[in-house]
Parts: C-alpha cells; sequence; structure tokens
C-alpha cells in the first residue's frame, strides 16, 4: 500500500488514528506500507506532520521514504532515502543495487550542505508559501470557489463549479482568464471535480495570476 502524507495533489494530512487503521489493515492482510514523506517539512500555521514511524506498529509493517526534493528545492535532483523494517530495507536494496549504481558526487555534496540549514530557515521558507497559500485561497474564496486552506503541501486542491468536470473548467480558466490549473482528474478517478495550485511559482507570477481571475464571474452551467 503507497501512502502519500501531507499529500500532493490534495494537501491533506494523516493523524494517528488513521495511521493506527492502516497499520492493523497491512497486518490483517500482510502487505507492506510505503510512505511517502515528502513534504513533511512544508507545513503552515503551527502544524507539525506526524512521521508514519511515530505510530506503534509501524516498523512491523513498512518503511517512510523522504527527500530533498521539497524541503530543500532540490526537486529532480533525486536525493532520497528510506528507513523503516529491516528485511523490507534489505530487499530494497537488492532492488537499488540493480538499478543504478548512486547518486553523483557533486548531488551528494550539494545534498550536504542542504542539510546543514537551520530550522529558521525552513521556518523563513514556510512563511513564503504560506503567504502565498493565505492570497490564493483568500482570492478564490471571493470569486465563490470552495477551498480549504491547507496545512502542508506545496498545492492547493479546488473544488470545481457545479455543472463542470475538472477539466473542463481547466479549460475555461486557460480560456477566460489565461491562468493554467492542473485538472484534478489527471490524479486518478477521485481526483474529477477539483484541480490543483501549485505554490511554487515566482511571486510576480503569482501576483499576476491572481490579478486575472480577482472579481471573475464564473459562468453559470446546468
Amino acid at each position: 500500500m503507497w501512502l502519500n502524507y501531507p499529500n500532493n495533489p490534495t494537501g491533506a494530512v494523516a493523524d494517528v488514528g488513521y495511521f493506527k487503521e492502516v497499520i492493523e489493515f497491512a497486518k490483517s492482510h500482510d502487505i507492506a506500507v510505503m510512505h511517502d514523506a515528502c513534504y513533511t517539512e512544508v507545513a503552515y500555521d503551527g502544524y507539525k506532520p506526524l512521521s508514519f514511524l511515530e505510530v506503534s506498529g509501524a516498523m512491523e509493517v513498512g518503511l517512510e521514504f523522504h527527500s530533498l526534493s521539497k524541503s530543500y528545492n532540490m526537486t529532480g535532483w533525486r536525493v532520497g532515502m528510506a528507513v523503516g523494517n529491516a528485511d523490507m530495507i534489505e530487499a530494497l536494496m537488492v532492488v537499488k543495487s540493480n538499478l543504478d549504481s548512486g547518486i553523483p558526487n557533486a548531488v551528494q555534496y550539494m545534498g550536504i550542505e542542504a542539510m546543514n540549514i537551520t530550522d529558521e530557515e525552513i521556518d523563513q521558507r514556510n512563511a513564503v508559501y504560506q503567504s502565498r497559500r493565505d492570497r490564493v485561497v483568500q482570492t478564490l474564496n471571493k470569486i465563490g470557489l470552495e477551498v480549504e486552506p491547507p496545512k502542508a503541501s506545496l498545492y492547493v486542491w479546488v473544488r470545481v463549479p457545479n455543472g463542470y468536470t475538472s477539466a473542463e473548467f481547466a479549460e475555461l480558466l486557460l480560456e477566460e482568464r489565461d491562468v493554467v490549473v492542473t485538472a484534478g482528474n489527471g490524479y486518478g478517478p477521485s481526483g474529477e471535480g477539483y484541480v490543483r495550485l501549485s505554490l511554487t511559482i515566482s511571486e510576480s507570477d503569482l501576483t499576476e495570476g491572481l490579478r486575472r481571475i480577482e472579481g471573475w464571474e464564473i459562468p453559470l452551467k446546468n
């Protein structure tokens, strides 16, 4: 079972009760749990995302993966790690050792520098993302879209207006306001009815994008 919390694309987060249910399910069905935790250092309003391995029993059933991609703005550099059940780590190493021979030295040195960044600097970075999140949510709410501010991750997950599919609303935003969003159905059937906005664009692009949709009267559709 693959999990990802804080989640991309929805920004959803998991609590202890949820992870306990996952652990019990994994034990009763004899399956492994793989938790992608790459957004745990991107959180807002004082929220601290939970590690799957903090929950009793998790080490018996799974692994947790982390990455420098989101925590240290190293997306695409492919620096990551896995911790958890020893037998699963051993099996993972068999697969990994047959895929490549390791991370290039230059990238390793850059990763070392990144991990020397202080918590205060991470907090400052998150404050930038939180400010962007707040601006996006405020603007979307003003034009009548249903938006909950995410507690973590780099995305805002937005329900589309009644009558629209994800693709139709994404196309409408592009044609009428010259704004690009990601249609939720691209993430699978459960994403239908939503679009995803990213907080990773520049301040100037974000400001311009929000300006384009401010005051927009979304066409009604039966």
